[in-house]
C-alpha cells in the first residue's frame, strides 16, 4: 500500500490526505495510473486550495485504483493495497491510523464509500455541484463528486464546510444560494426507508450492520419503514454505461504527445498513441475504455447510451417519489465487510456489480453518507441533515 507522505510536521488535527485524483502543485498527482507516473500539476484543485486558506494542511497523497473507477484500489499502478489479504482503501487507512484527521477523495465509481463502510469511518458524497470539481482528473463528470471521509460525522460536516460552496471556475457548480442549504439542516430527518431489492444480495454481516443502525435509529426517535425499490436495482447497469462512456472521453487526452507516459518504440503518430496506451493502461481502465467506445458508436449511441440516460431520469423519479414519504433511505454500502485479494483475482470486474449499492446515489447527484458499515441516500441538499442523522443516531 502506497501513501505518498510530505509536510507531515503540522498539527495532527489538521492533517488532511488527498486521493490521487485531486491535483496538488506540492505533490505528485498519477491517479493510480503508469499513464500520469510522476505528473506534477502547476496547481491544486480548489478544494485543497479552501482547505489551506482555512488552516489545514494537505500533508500527503492517497493511492487510488486507475482513475479510480474500480471496486476500492486494487487496480493502482502500484500494486493492489491490502492488509493480510484483506483490500484496504489509502484514504480511509490514513484516516483510521490517525496520519489525517480526515480525507478528500473524488467518488468516481464509490470506491471511497466502500472502504469507508469496511474501515467504520463516516463518509459524505455531497449533492453533486456543491462542492467544486476544478482540480481534479476526470473520469465520469456527470456523477462524480469530491468527497469527505472522517472518524466522526461532527469532523465530516467541519471539513465539508471548507470545501463546499459555489466556483465559478467550475460549471457543474450550483449556485450560492443552493450550496448554502445543503449546508442548513431545513427538515431534519424523521423517517428513514429500508429498500428492500437492495439488500438482497448483502451478506450476514451486512445485514447485521443494517439491523444494528436501524434498531439506534427507532431509539433516536426515527421511524423505519420498509420500501420495494426494485426500480433502483436498474441504477447499476445505467451508471455503468454512463461511467465508461464517460471515461472513455475523458482518458483519450492521455496520448503520449504532451504529457503523461510515452512509449519508447513506435515509428509514427499512430503506433506512439498505441503503443503508450497500451504500455501505460491496466487493464480494468481498458475494459471500461473499450465498452465505452462501443457504446458511443453509431450502433449502439441510441440503444444503449441514450436508453441509460432515460433510465437516469427515472431513477431520480423514483427517488422524488420515495422522498415525498420519507427523508432517507438505508441501503447498503457493500455486499460484505470484506474483500480480499482472492475475490478481485477471481473476478476483476467486481467493482461493476457492487457498485448496485453506491450507483443510485451517483448516478442521480444525491447526497449519500457512509455510517456505521451502511448508507443513508436523501434528497438533494440534504447533506446537513444526513450528518445530523447519523450524529443523532451514533
Amino acid at each position: 500500500m502506497k501513501i505518498i507522505t510530505a509536510k507531515i510536521d503540522c498539527s495532527a488535527d489538521k492533517r488532511i490526505a488527498a486521493d490521487d485524483m485531486i491535483l496538488t502543485s506540492d505533490m505528485p498527482t498519477a491517479a493510480g495510473s503508469r499513464m500520469l507516473d510522476g505528473y506534477m500539476s502547476l496547481f491544486s484543485a480548489e478544494a485543497v486550495t479552501r482547505l489551506a486558506d482555512a488552516g489545514y494542511n494537505v500533508a500527503m497523497k492517497a493511492d487510488v485504483g486507475e482513475f479510480s473507477v474500480d471496486l476500492i484500489g486494487e487496480t493502482s499502478y502500484n500494486g493492489t493495497p491490502a492488509v493480510n489479504g484483506v483490500l484496504v482503501n489509502p484514504a480511509c487507512e490514513a484516516v483510521k491510523s490517525g496520519d489525517a484527521v480526515a480525507a478528500i477523495s473524488l467518488d468516481v465509481n464509490g470506491a471511497i464509500r466502500r472502504g469507508a463502510a469496511h474501515a467504520g469511518l463516516v463518509c459524505i458524497k455531497p449533492t453533486y455541484g456543491t462542492v467544486s470539481r476544478y482540480g481534479t482528473i476526470p473520469a465520469a463528470c456527470s456523477g462524480e463528486c469530491v468527497s469527505v471521509t472522517a472518524g466522526s460525522a461532527e469532523t465530516v460536516s467541519e471539513v465539508l464546510s471548507v470545501i463546499a460552496g459555489h466556483d465559478d471556475k467550475d460549471g457543474t457548480s450550483l449556485p450560492a444560494e443552493k450550496c448554502e442549504a445543503a449546508a442548513k439542516i431545513n427538515a431534519p430527518v424523521k423517517r428513514i426507508g429500508i429498500v428492500k431489492a437492495l439488500c438482497e444480495g448483502a451478506d450476514e454481516d451486512v445485514q447485521a450492520k443494517l439491523d444494528g443502525f436501524t434498531a439506534k435509529a427507532k431509539a433516536a426517535g426515527i421511524e423505519v419503514i420498509e420500501l420495494d425499490g426494485s426500480g433502483l436495482v436498474a441504477a447499476r447497469s445505467a451508471w455503468n454505461v454512463l461511467m465508461s462512456a464517460e471515461v472513455c472521453n475523458n482518458v483519450s487526452r492521455y496520448d503520449g504527445v504532451k504529457y503523461g507516459y510515452r512509449a519508447e518504440k513506435f515509428t509514427n503518430l499512430d503506433e506512439l498513441y498505441t503503443n503508450s496506451r497500451t504500455e501505460a493502461f491496466g487493464e480494468v481502465i481498458k475494459s471500461v475504455i473499450l465498452y465505452g467506445s462501443e457504446t458511443l458508436s453509431t450502433d449502439n449511441y441510441m440503444k444503449v447510451y441514450d436508453k441509460s440516460l432515460r433510465v437516469r431520469r427515472i431513477i431520480c423519479e423514483i427517488f422524488e417519489s420515495f422522498f415525498e414519504d420519507i427523508d432517507a433511505l438505508l441501503i447498503p454500502a457493500v455486499s460484505k465487510m470484506a474483500y480480499t485479494e482472492e475475490d478481485v483475482r477471481a473476478d476483476k470486474y467486481m467493482a461493476f456489480t457492487e457498485n448496485i449499492y453506491t450507483a443510485p446515489a451517483s448516478i442521480t447527484g444525491l447526497p449519500a453518507v457512509v455510517a456505521g458499515g451502511v448508507q443513508l441516500v436523501g434528497p438533494a441538499l440534504s447533506d446537513a441533515a444526513l450528518l445530523d442523522a447519523v450524529k443523532r443516531i451514533g
